[in-house]
């Protein structure tokens, strides 16, 4: 009987788990090999596999099958690779290379992917998202075919950050609701609280589009209705919905049934829970980004016990990789002549403060300046690790918004540090690797070391830090004091990389910034500023550069001013048109204005305030106003650009199956990626449902070329680059074949602010050679314009047939390109 009853306990056991295997399959076995490929922060990359699987030369791996011989003549082979007891892969010798799953399916049907680990992964040869840092929430719709699927998954550092997971989940309904991954705000009593928006995802596993949705939620009896954007098929978005929280505002936390609707009915309910913090406490407050249109977060540590008639400072904070902004915000003690505030980076690794990272912190830096009305002189950078070259970073391109910076165990250049999309390489060992390079010229914060003049400086480190070592506090002491007279340095004898909350709270740093105010623009007399990209940081004081002579080299300008003598002279380098404000002068008065020892300038001031133009022939000359047309500290490009204001992705539906299936694909990989690494949100439209009108102002990324998208027409007619069936013109050069690719930057011409950024090939093997998304890459530089062949995946920059910047004209002919095939080199080829 004993032996019996413990059979039926072991069958029933098996039943259960075999029922709950209807649900999730775990991968438990498959084949590994590396390495295969090098990503970085640039926009070269190479890939054995992705060449084999475009060019139709992969063929499915068995156990010990060559997969290639290395530079060194060692044989790279696929090894198998088995789960442990917790589904995980791990194993040595993967780095850099590719893990290979099959799934045999006996019907065609849809599932939820979810890998952790991966960069992404080709699903039966389709490029999805990956889930690099390990969050479990990427959850794919994929459809299986019938019979075997293969999935080719890509992985970097394999051993050491501790291998892959695999599963499928087999959906019980076609749309869900999912908070795993949700943006919240609090409740704050004295904040506005009867429209707080929420980020939460949405998931169509279904094979149609869907329309016509709305979310309703309820707390505490107060209920909100949200419209919610389109879901294309076999995808996922993150959504923004609104909660009203009137009715919950004693400290607590108050369950929110959030229901999804779709033409009045009901598809799917989640109960989520929203916190009411008191007022003295640390708490988030969410946005939607004028970026994307997401919602993102950010946290505040409140200003107590603050004097009603002086306004506070503002301690702008930013966090290190893997650290939430409210932890950020919950690591400082109240103040009592401040607030501290806490942007999020748009994700805890985010772009490391650099590109969107950067942009998130200026939306939220402008937020919290209308919401707290600080004292304008009294606003002050700080950061920890991450955030400590975030505030290098940030105070180095954005000097003139800061009194005082203050990073904390941070490392001045992703050159130098990188971080899991590796470094920005430092040294071009040809001119289009240099042009390349060029473009991430953005990034140096070295070369914009002067730009620390004006402000004050506190570096804290830890002398035992061993994760980013003291070497780059001392690197940057040293620097600093050959030019500059007014920083601090402080290293924490045996502080490892973080050693406390005084590794940021630190009272030396308050009573540092305390010391320091900024300025008024008037009563700043010298200016000494540089910038890689008047589009990025143009503006100093009362001295913007507008346009550069050699596009993203350095331009710098020194000029002093004498209000007495009503005189502005000084340098400049690399600078074709810059503006002065002239509001430390009457209207009326004569200024004289010396630059560079060319002939003098006498100009009379008109009106208040009055902003003059100057462009460079031979000698400078009073200008006009920038046109639109030309490139500006609006829209400067590169090709990284357009990915703001809003930016909704276009993918092509005129050409062949395979064409418009590419299209699709890639823009729902790009979608998914922008979700990952930036809590992204964005609109995928087809061509032929684009209008310019109703995406008026709107950044355009858009999939495909002349032949096959028919967007192509409204939006770059006049573009010199044209893209089409087999062919590629820029300007005067042809390049031909079906393995060619391009990415390019064109202004909008109906609007003042947006751009399109071309993601194009003349047939398949050429538009999957663009299917590599790095320009996601924080700090990660891409130039105007970049034509490349498919064999760049093997070859890497001998593959590059062109790349460089338009003029400031936005043509090819006043432009600076380099070309690959023929080595021609230099500006106006």
């Amino acid at each position: 009987m004993k032996n019996s009853a413990c059979l039926f306990l072991l069958m029933l056991t098996l039943f259960i788990t075999s029922s709950r295997a209807q649900t999730t399959y775990f991968f438990d076995k498959g084949l590994g090999t590396g390495p295969l490929h090098q990503y970085g922060r640039e926009a070269l990359y190479k890939d054995d596999l992705a060449f084999k699987l475009y060019s139709g030369q992969l063929i499915s791996p068995k156990e010990g099958s060559v997969v290639k011989n290395d530079e060194k003549g060692n044989t790279v082979k696929w090894n198998l690779i088995k789960a442990d007891s917790t589904h995980r892969f791990r194993g040595d010798g993967f780095s850099n290379g590719y893990v290979y799953l099959t799934y045999e399916s006996k019907k065609e049907q849809v599932v939820l992917l979810n890998i952790t680990g991966n960069d992404m992964v080709y699903v039966n040869g389709v490029p999805r998202g990956g889930d690099v840092y390990r969050y479990g929430w990427m959850n794919l719709p994929v459809k299986l075919k019938k019979g075997k699927n293969e999935f080719y998954v890509r992985v970097a550092r394999f051993g050491r950050f501790g291998g892959i997971t695999a599963k499928l989940v087999f959906p019980e309904k076609p749309v869900l609701l999912n908070t795993e991954d949700l943006t919240m705000p609090n409740a704050v009593a004295e904040l506005k609280n009867d429209s707080l928006w929420v980020g939460l995802v949405i998931i169509n596993t279904s094979s149609q589009p869907l329309t016509g949705l709305t979310v309703v939620s309820n707390v505490s009896d107060k209920s909100a209705t949200t419209a919610i954007p389109n879901i294309p098929a076999l995808s996922t978005r993150k959504v923004g919905i609104l909660v009203n929280g009137n009715n919950a505002l004693s400290p607590g936390k108050y369950p929110v049934s959030v229901v999804l609707n779709q033409k009045g009915k009901s598809i799917d309910t989640k109960t989520i829970e929203l916190e009411t913090t008191a007022a003295e406490k640390q708490y988030s407050r969410t946005f939607v980004s004028e970026i994307d249109g997401s919602v993102q977060y950010y946290a505040v540590s409140p200003n107590i016990g603050k004097k009603s008639d002086v306004a506070p400072a503002l301690f702008f904070s930013v966090h290190g990789a893997e650290v939430q902004a409210i932890s950020q915000a919950r690591a400082y003690k109240p103040k009592d002549w401040g607030v501290v505030v806490a942007p999020t980076n748009r994700r805890p690794r985010g772009f490391n403060w650099e590109d969107w990272g950067r942009l998130d912190a200026l939306e939220v830096l402008a937020i919290t300046k209308k919401q707290y009305s600080p004292d304008p002189s009294r606003i002050y950078l700080t950061g920890h690790s991450m955030g400590g070259h975030g505030t290098w970073f940030l105070g180095a391109t954005y000097p003139e918004k800061w009194a005082a910076i203050a990073p904390s165990a941070g490392y001045p250049t992703l050159s130098s540090y990188g971080s899991h999309d590796g470094v920005i390489p430092d040294s071009a060992g040809s001119p289009l690797e240099e042009i390349l390079l060029r473009a991430s010229n953005t990034s140096n914060v070295l070369a914009l070391s002067q730009n620390y003049k004006g402000l004050g400086v506190y570096i804290a480190h830890g002398d035992a830090d061993r994760t980013v070592s003291v070497e780059y506090a001392r690197q940057m002491k040293k620097l600093l004091s050959g030019f500059h007279n007014d920083f601090s340095y402080y290293e924490h004898i045996g502080g490892g990389h973080w050693y406390g909350d005084i590794s940021v709270d630190w009272p030396p740093i308050f009573n540092f910034f305390s010391w320091h105010s900024i300025k008024k623009d008037t009563a700043s007399y010298h200016i000494d500023f540089t910038t890689a990209n008047p589009g990025v940081s143009g503006k100093m004081k009362w001295v913007t550069i507008q346009q550069q002579i050699s596009p993203l080299k350095f331009s710098r300008v020194i000029l002093d001013m004498d209000k007495a003598e009503k005189k502005i002279s000084g340098t400049s380098d690399n600078i074709a048109t810059f503006s002065l404000a002239l509001s430390a002068f009457e209207k009326g008065s004569t200024v004289k204005i010396q630059l560079d020892s060319l002939p003098l300038i006498n100009y009379e001031v008109k009106k208040k305030d009055e902003i003059v133009f100057l462009r460079k022939t031979d000698k400078w000359e009073i200008s006009a106003e920038i046109k639109v047309t030309e490139k500006n500290i609006d829209r400067n490009g590169t090709f990284k650009d357009p990915f703001r204001n809003r930016m909704v992705f276009v993918y092509a539906t005129n050409g062949s199956e395979l064409e418009n299936s590419w299209a699709i694909n890639k823009a729902r990989y790009d979608s998914e990626t922008w979700y990952y690494r930036g809590n992204g949100a964005v609109d995928l439209v087809s061509d032929k449902n684009f209008n310019t009108a109703e995406y008026k102002d709107r950044g355009v990324i858009l999939y495909g070329n002349a032949t096959n998208n028919l967007a192509w027409g409204k939006l770059l007619s006049k573009c010199p680059v044209q893209v089409s069936a087999g062919k590629i013109i820029a300007g005067s050069k042809e390049f031909t074949g079906d393995d060619l690719a391009a990415y390019f930057v064109w202004p909008r011409e109906d609007s003042k602010i947006a751009s399109i950024a071309v993601i194009s090939g003349t047939g398949k093997i050429g538009m999957q050679a663009a299917n590599a998304n790095q320009y996601f890459a924080g700090g990660s530089g891409f130039p105007d314009l970049m034509i490349f062949s498919a064999a760049m995946l093997q070859n890497g920059f001998k593959g590059v047939k062109m790349a460089g910047f338009f003029g400031n004209d936005w043509s090819i002919e006043k432009g600076e390109f380099v070309f690959g095939m023929e080595g021609k080199t230099g500006i106006n080829e």
